[in-house]
């Protein structure tokens, strides 16, 4: 897994280069290069992999996944949203630049990582290029990521119109779950693969129960270990999986989804990684 997150780093290194206006591309490095697990990007290469391709077809899409995750980053610390001065132990991006360049920085890199996937997918056709686009517009926009944003800030003070079990699920499917669907499923695409109906399905597991792990760690969890602000969500009285199950109950649905996983992802040696580095950090 290391080889792959250096590879990812080497590579996202050569893709952002700084040019004018240099504050902007400064500050979408800043967030994007942070150390981190690079976990969607490695999702990506593996699930290639793993499907019979090659992973540095896969590369550029990888990376701009990453943009992509740090361009949600950017914009979830801003003052309007979750107002965190910290993330993965470093100051916000808002907090270095500016609210102004933090805002433009995080609409920059929405455009630029799908200009990274046209740019340097020489190896791959354009059709299947086409489909790789089609995908991460589908999950980073209205319907994906942002409108998982919006619900879940709607979700604070209680704020919750309808069925709160199923606006949880929504939430954690589109704000979570569905960059875990784009980093697998493009990278089944970019493997040659049509039937994608097994992997969308492992990567919503897994991405739900990578959010119940995140609301227990703000639970649970120190600043040290997390990088960033803890306790926020309680603060803001969001709905969580802890607000609204409770503690052990979230510890206990966590644990069965994790080892639904793993018995789906026996033939990948990175995906047990994952989620076992998911059970330590929880303590399951």
């Amino acid at each position: 897994m290391n080889n792959m997150i250096n590879l990812v780093n080497e590579n996202l290194e050569k893709y952002m280069e700084i040019v004018y206006p240099e504050d902007l591309f400064k500050s979408m490095r800043y967030t994007v290069l942070l150390p981190g697990k690079r976990l969607r990007p490695v999702m990506c290469l593996e699930t290639c992999r793993m499907k019979g391709g090659n992973i540095e077809d896969a590369m550029p899409t990888a990376c701009a996944i990453e943009m992509l995750h740090a361009q949600t980053l950017i914009h979830d610390d801003l003052p309007c949203m979750d107002n965190d001065d910290y993330r993965r132990g470093k100051l916000s991006n808002h907090k270095v630049f500016g609210e102004a360049v933090a805002v433009l920085a995080g609409d920059a890199l929405l455009t630029f990582a799908p200009q990274v996937i046209a740019k340097f997918s020489q190896n791959l056709s354009p059709q299947t290029v086409l489909r790789v686009l089609n995908e991460y517009f589908t999950y980073a926009g209205a319907y994906g990521v942002i409108a998982g944003q919006v619900i879940d800030i709607e979700s604070e003070k209680g704020n919750v119109s309808g069925d709160k079990k199923s606006v949880l699920e929504y939430i954690h499917t589109h704000k979570t779950a569905d960059l875990f669907k784009l980093s697998m499923r493009t990278g089944a695409i970019i493997a040659g693969e049509d039937d994608l109906e097994d992997v969308t399905q492992f990567a919503q597991t897994l991405g739900f129960a990578f959010q119940i792990a995140d609301d227990i760690l703000d639970e649970i969890s120190t600043f040290e270990e997390m990088g960033k602000t803890i306790g926020k969500d309680k603060t803001a009285e969001k709905l969580t999986y802890v607000s609204l199950y409770g503690l052990d109950n979230a510890k206990c649905k966590l644990a069965c989804l994790l080892d639904e996983c793993y018995d789906k992802i026996q033939e990948s040696r990175i995906f047990k990684e994952i989620i076992d580095g998911i059970k330590k950090r929880v303590g399951i």
